[in-house]
């Protein structure tokens, strides 16, 4: 059963065409991801399925009685209620039948103590009490405040938050909160842009979860890859004002995409060949000017009118470029953390921080909203003190640092001079090409930076980046506010950059490409896992299910503090580095007896056995063994050392 559709929208803002011949229709249950470029008009397009904007022509159909919730980009709630309170609402229905339950309980007990019997009135009563009952009670009216407070649990809100009034909360908390509140009314078209934001891993896994178990349809702009891996069943791509759906996760998707590229690539250039080849053949046909000739050559040029032509394959939209350059080699000793804390009042964050971060390494932080992880950030950056401990970087170290509130950028600015004052060496003509790189083009230079979206001011916050030198990068949310063409962007920029990379970011298919280690703060003190982001994820599940079957067979399972348990890491990660160290020695030993052997036959057989030829031939076939197995020796070294 189609539960909305869509039917050849177009939109307009006076000669601005935002959105040109869109169309799709969804069934109920289907779970829609809306993807494109920052500006392509995925936003503006739910603002037409609500009704806010009205299209130039098109329709939107919402089937009867459906009701539409919505959660709008970064715009949460606005009340004095408190937070617990304004959750009720999500049930008005229900609290509404308990408040008259509660009255007519009330209303019963009088009568019984007035009237001492049970007369018609009374039973009349009764009947009412107990049909409003039944249906308060199969319409969840016993449980929906247990569901009010486990959705606030789980979303972030503790039993701490519950009282105080909304307008008390920051932005992200009152987004985060609307978001608890559309979830908790379970509309039949569930509509979300970028609902991901503000939410930390752990609650992003868990939103995951609960929206592929939601029977109703969903729509969710997103730029969030893993997320519309997870729960998208078809993909809608808005690209050059119109929409082309897919069926399938994001990743298939993309698959698609590329090979109907290839394939309308392919045609229009068979297409092409085959227009040259009829236009030379006319050509010809005219030249030779004889009336056969000039039959056949109108009979080419009707068949070439008649053929409908095919319009070049549309270049993708353009997307950032970026580079890092490198300053020079650090240490092999990068930064070293020595029991770092820190707290504000009645909120910890973490204590005793000790690690060493080694060149190379790819580090991200990781844990639940409010643990410290930016905080962590801005102290290494010396832009926040620790309340005690203290860090140390290695030998010529180049800190380049990239902070997600921008508060580096001066908001009075012009685009053009907040680059150029960061770099007065350089020329305007370079100062303009480098901001071309991050799509600032003609008039965008002379914007100022207070009227920027949170995108472009993302944009010029990394080409201030990109034109200092480093060999450690900090960045703290670097893919916020980015589409998904620049989330790559920076991704290959990364991968190829040849230092040493220290970062905070939710974006989990962004640090399952760059990780190969994790600092998670989850417990407040740190746990340094050294391996891949899929490898961390499968140790904790592996904890979780080791626990389970430690409770399943009535053992109480150990329990191992964050400290206990980096010290036994260290220690097995110190009992694998000499076991790998004896073995690198072992195989030097190995190299060396063996060179040494070689060298002694070449020796033998330039002197005493120089005219013995049978000789010669066993020292030969010792020689050509030796040099075989040292061959094999040498591959073992180099897969030892790398």
């Amino acid at each position: 059963m189609i539960s909305i559709s869509c039917d050849n929208l177009r939109l307009s803002f006076g000669i601005d065409v935002i959105l040109e011949s869109v169309s799709f229709s969804l069934n109920e249950g289907d779970r829609l991801g809306i993807v494109g470029v920052n500006g392509a008009g995925k936003s503006t397009l739910f603002r037409l399925i609500t009704g806010e904007y009205k299209q130039d022509n098109g329709a939107v159909y919402i089937a009867k009685d459906k009701t539409v919730g919505f959660l709008e980009q970064n715009t949460g709630l606005q009340s004095t209620k408190s937070v617990y309170d304004e959750m009720l609402l999500a049930f008005p229905n229900l609290c509404a039948a308990e408040e008259k339950l509660a009255a007519m309980e009330a209303e019963i007990a009088s009568y019984e103590t007035e009237h001492k019997a049970h007369d018609e009135a009374f039973e009349k009563l009764v009947a009412n009490f107990s049909a409003l009952s039944e249906t308060f009670e199969a319409e969840g009216g016993y449980s929906y405040k247990n569901r009010i407070r486990a959705m606030l649990t789980r979303l972030g809100f503790g039993e701490d938050l519950w009282n105080i009034p909304i307008d008390k909360l920051s932005g992200g908390q009152k987004t985060r909160l609307a978001l608890v509140r559309l979830l908790l009314q379970e509309p039949d078209i569930l509509m979300l842009d970028e609902p991901t934001n503000h939410l930390d891993i752990d609650t992003l896994a868990w939103l995951e979860d609960h929206l592929k178990s939601y029977k109703k349809t969903i729509l969710v702009v997103s730029h969030d890859r893993y997320f519309l891996d997870k729960i998208a069943n078809r993909i809608l791509e808005i690209e050059h004002k119109r929409g082309t759906m897919y069926n399938g996760n994001y990743s298939s998707y993309l698959e698609q995409k590329i090979k109907n590229r290839e394939i309308e690539e392919k045609h229009y250039q068979n297409q092409q060949r085959e227009i040259a080849r009829i236009e030379a053949y006319i050509e010809q046909q005219k030249r030779w000017n004889r009336e056969r000739n000039i039959i056949a050559a109108e009979s080419r040029q009707k068949q070439l009118d008649k053929m409908v032509k095919l319009d070049r394959p549309m270049a993708s939209p353009d997307q950032i470029r970026l580079h890092f350059s490198k300053s020079g080699e650090s240490g092999n000793d990068v930064l070293e953390l020595n029991r770092l804390s820190k707290s504000y009042p009645g909120k910890p964050l973490f204590s005793d921080v000790t690690a060493m971060v080694r060149k190379h390494d790819h580090v991200f932080v990781y844990g639940p909203n409010g643990c410290g992880k930016s905080t962590l950030l801005k102290i290494i950056m010396d832009r926040v003190q620790p309340d005690r401990g203290d860090y140390e970087y290695g030998y010529n170290v180049t800190v380049g640092y990239y902070d997600q509130e921008q508060q580096d950028l001066d908001e009075d600015n012009t685009v053009l001079e907040e680059l150029w004052s960061a770099y007065e060496n350089l020329t305007q003509t370079e100062i303009r090409n480098t901001l071309a790189l991050f799509l600032f083009r003609g008039d965008d230079i002379e914007k100022k930076v207070s009227v920027l979206s949170g995108g472009e001011k993302a944009r010029l916050t990394m080409a201030k980046l990109i034109l200092s030198k480093m060999n450690v990068l900090i960045l703290d949310e670097p893919t916020n506010h980015l589409d998904i063409p620049s989330r790559e962007a920076l991704e290959n920029a990364l991968l190829s950059f040849d230092g040493t990379i220290i970062a905070v970011s939710h974006d989990r298919y962004f640090i399952k490409k760059l990780a190969n280690r994790i600092f998670d703060l989850s417990s407040h003190t740190l746990f340094d896992f050294r391996g891949t982001y899929e490898e961390f994820l499968a140790y904790n599940e592996r904890k979780k299910l080791e626990a389970a079957a430690a409770v399943a067979s009535g053992q109480m399972p150990e329990v191992v503090s964050a400290g206990k348990e980096q010290f036994l890491k260290n220690k097995a990660d110190a009992a694998q580095r000499r076991k790998e160290e004896r073995a690198r020695q072992k195989t030097a030993e190995a190299i060396a007896k063996t060179e040494a052997e070689i060298e002694a036959i070449d020796e033998e057989m330039a002197g005493e056995a120089a005219m013995d030829y049978k000789r010669l031939s066993e020292l030969q076939t010792r020689k050509d063994e030796l040099e075989e197995a040292l061959l094999l020796l040498y591959e073992q070294e180099e897969a030892q050392n790398t």
